[in-house]
């Protein structure tokens, strides 16, 4: 068992996130008289201090829409603009000289411009080759899909009797892997090698991080297409079948065989029982690594940093917004988490843990308590990643759950640097938590766009999870750096931020009470010896209230 004294989280290296890019692109212009375009894709990586070539795609022949398999891996730094350039060509020749190929466009972006758009997929149009055709303006598009490194799953599989395709032989059969995404659309995520000449072929192993294949969703649809590859790329389609992550994990058995199934032969022939079956002969999982960090709280670049001349970002917001709010709190007792670090003695990753330490008793004594702990916290753990949301609100709406009579109201207060790795989980929370009597603010801090959080917050959009729409917007969101004063006055930035991000608070209160019939209690009656004061405002008295701080 490792001690305090070997995990020493502020001497320790915090690595940089290893996320996963995907390339596809659509409608891509034809610069081939007799056939498709043969689209390879190479990436610039720039970083601010210099430009450096990062890689190159595979070729596809003949399509205009290609889904290419290769991926990028690359650190994300949060603390560094990463720009990304894409250059696309179609490949004529086997030169590697790029000037030797058409040149069909480029697109431009940033690395957080990725992880902040919606699912993490980000799609533009190719510059340089938008042009007039006899048909209008023709555009093309191209794709790019992150993906967070987390448990890394190893499968193999075999196939039997499959469908004889080739003319003058057997099938030459391949498989072809695509997660579902939100909007019912596929993407590909995996491509195995082609097995010659075998109608029971056995590919090899190959390995794909769970993420990448169900977005952390264990039961999200995973379609596989068998294909019986042909030289010209115009591959036979032999059938298909559909699983998931869930069942894929039950590894070889003689229940967890799939038949593959070809619609239209399904269709045609009445007797039709399938093109032959595929199997998993091995899947084992280990875990990965997902690092996400906003830096060593002992280096000033650290949006953490202690220093010993001012407050940093996230003491100053959790300070302007709970002193205001700790004055409706009846007992002054805050229960106070962190989300994202690895804890002592054996650095366990953790995205639910008590600041001061204490699992029997998160609270801590006023703003200020909650502040030391926050401190002293960054002392004794380690910032890790990935940023998960959905616990710590799952977490304060079961407390919720338990007093909706009107007598408490809970406010979570959350700040972040903006990224957040588990979007869907965190809709369905708040989605289940708008029935509670319940509100959340996010603070997020620091230089990155927070298009995520305002999804979150529900002023345009409601918030919806499978369907299902929250009861009410229970979400307000601020980014903090709208409200620095540009003299360096701290005083007057808190203000500013205390103001605007408590002004819903009130207005969701209500929502909630008159939702429920809840009338407000009549005032207390005043004693011979003592003053009395009365309002005609409907208050209601919140006896608790939570606060977390991303840690």
């Amino acid at each position: 068992m490792a001690t305090i004294g070997e995990f020493d989280p502020l001497n320790s290296t915090v690595p940089a996130t290893k996320i996963e890019v995907t390339v596809s692109c659509r409608n891509l212009l034809d610069m081939d008289t007799f056939s498709k375009s043969d689209p390879g894709n190479t990436t610039d990586f720039i970083y601010i201090r210099g430009l450096k070539h990062f890689g190159r795609t595979e070729v596809i022949d003949n399509t205009l829409n290609p889904d290419f398999v290769r991926k990028f891996v690359l650190d994300f730094f949060f603390e560094e603009k990463q720009n990304l350039r894409f250059d696309v060509y179609n490949v004529d020749t086997r030169s590697s000289n790029l000037s030797k190929h058409d040149f069909l466009g480029q697109m431009f972006c940033t690395l957080g411009e990725i992880l902040g758009s919606t699912g993490s997929r980000l799609e533009r149009t190719l510059s340089i080759f938008t042009v007039r055709s006899e048909n209008g303006i023709h555009v093309s598009r191209c794709k790019c899909h992150v993906s967070f490194f987390q448990d890394i799953a190893t499968m193999q599989f075999c196939a039997n009797k499959l469908d004889k395709k080739d003319f003058f032989g057997k099938s030459d059969p391949f498989l072809v892997f695509y997660r579902s995404n939100e909007d019912g659309t596929f993407t590909i995520c995996h491509k195995t090698e082609v097995v010659k000449n075998n109608l029971n072929p056995v590919w090899q192993s190959f390995t794909i991080p769970v993420r990448a294949l169900c977005n952390g969703d264990y039961d999200r649809t995973v379609k596989v297409d068998v294909y019986d590859w042909d030289r010209d790329g115009s591959h036979d389609f032999i059938g298909e079948f559909t699983t998931s992550y869930r069942e894929l994990s039950r590894g070889q058995s003689q229940f967890n065989v799939y038949e593959v199934l070809n619609p239209k032969k399904k269709g045609k022939k009445k007797k039709y029982v399938n093109s032959g079956t595929v199997s998993p002969v091995r899947f084992c999982v280990r875990v990965g690594r997902v690092l996400l960090s906003t830096g060593n709280p002992s280096q000033p670049t650290s949006l953490h940093y202690m220093s010993p001349y001012q407050m940093n970002a996230y003491a100053m917001a959790l300070k302007a917004v709970g002193e205001i709010i700790q004055d409706y709190d009846s007992d002054k007792l805050f229960p106070a988490y962190g989300f994202g670090a690895k804890l002592p003695p054996d650095g366990k990753i953790s995205h639910a843990f008590p600041l001061n330490s204490n699992t029997e008793n998160p609270n801590c004594v006023a703003i200020e308590g909650v502040l030391e702990a926050y401190f002293q916290s960054l002392r004794t753990v380690q910032l890790y990643g990935p940023t998960n949301f959905a616990p710590v609100i799952s977490q304060v709406a079961r407390c919720a759950a338990e007093v909706t009579d009107g007598s408490q109201y809970f406010v979570l207060l959350m700040i972040t640097d903006g990224v957040i790795s588990d979007m869907a989980q965190t809709k369905e929370a708040v989605v289940n938590a708008a029935s509670l009597p319940m509100s959340i603010i996010i603070v997020g801090v620091g230089p990155a766009e927070f298009d995520a959080m305002e999804e979150l917050d529900g002023d345009e959009v409601r918030v919806s999870s499978r369907g299902r729409f929250a009861e009410r917007d229970i979400v307000q969101f601020v980014p903090f750096r709208d409200y620095i004063d540009r003299s360096g006055n701290q005083v007057l930035s808190m203000a500013r931020l205390a103001k605007d991000v408590l002004a819903e608070i009130p207005d969701q209160l209500l929502s909630f009470m008159k939702s429920r019939g809840i009338e407000p209690r009549p005032p207390v009656a005043a004693t011979s010896d003592s003053p009395s004061v009365s309002t005609n405002t409907t208050t209601t008295t919140p006896a608790s209230k939570q606060r977390n701080v991303h840690a």
